[in-house]
């Protein structure tokens, strides 16, 4: 993981030297290439008895390619490459038990989360007041994000702790809508992902039901170039 991190950060720099002059010059700058945010995350359409508890956060990062549409560069497409960490506070228990992981309710626990580490691939249709010489400007960002869960670990905490490293029965490639909105530097970002978090091998062992769950992140999304 630490690898793609600092493969994703050095992507970024050198895209972000590459841009420094030629993304001001005349009438052909880009805009919003380099990105940065955190976000609460909310799940839903969870089993009944199982819910949150804790702050479930993330934090992402990565380049999207601006590319203008028309002469006055204010509505384009983007599409990036990124990398994201989500944690989720819940009252699920994930442990592994003879090599196999198992899924059931914990209500007595001093901590207990699950977190994904992902790359992403965000594809927006962008529209933006800018102009060449205008750095603070009303933006509408929105589109979609594919992401490939690459890691994923789970701990919880009481009278001990129990970690699980690799849940297997997450699913690799999550997508959702986006929308990212604001002036200047203070955007709402917004994803509502529109598949299952755990794919249907992930089930309650007590109730026999799928797990599922899908996650809704509302957070700030601050650009860099």
């Amino acid at each position: 993981m630490k690898k793609i991190i600092i493969a994703l950060t050095v992507l970024l720099a050198n895209s972000s030297l590459a841009q420094s002059t030629d993304s001001i010059s005349g009438n052909r700058y880009l805009e919003d290439q380099l990105y940065i945010g955190v976000t609460y995350n909310s799940l839903y359409n969870l089993p009944k008895g199982i819910g949150q508890n804790g702050f479930s956060n993330g934090i992402f990062f990565g380049y999207i390619k601006d590319i203008p549409m028309n002469k006055t560069r204010d509505f384009g497409l983007g599409i990036g490459l990124g990398y994201g960490r989500n944690t989720y506070f819940q009252d699920l228990k994930i442990e592994e038990v003879n090599g196999v992981n198992t899924f059931e309710e914990v209500r007595s626990f001093d901590r207990n989360k699950f977190s994904f580490h992902t790359i992403e691939v965000p594809i927006e249709i962008r529209w933006r007041t800018s102009t060449p010489t205008k750095y603070k400007f009303w933006r509408i960002y929105t589109g979609v994000k594919m992401g490939y869960v690459f890691a994923s670990n789970a701990k919880l905490k009481k009278d001990g702790v129990i970690r699980v490293r690799g849940i297997e029965e997450a699913n690799k490639f999550q997508y959702g809508l986006t929308l990212g909105t604001g002036f200047g530097t203070w955007n709402l970002n917004v994803y509502y992902g529109l598949n299952d978090i755990f794919s249907s091998d992930a089930v309650i062992n007590t109730l026999g039901t799928p797990i599922q769950g899908r996650d809704l992140r509302i957070g700030l999304i601050f650009y860099i170039l």
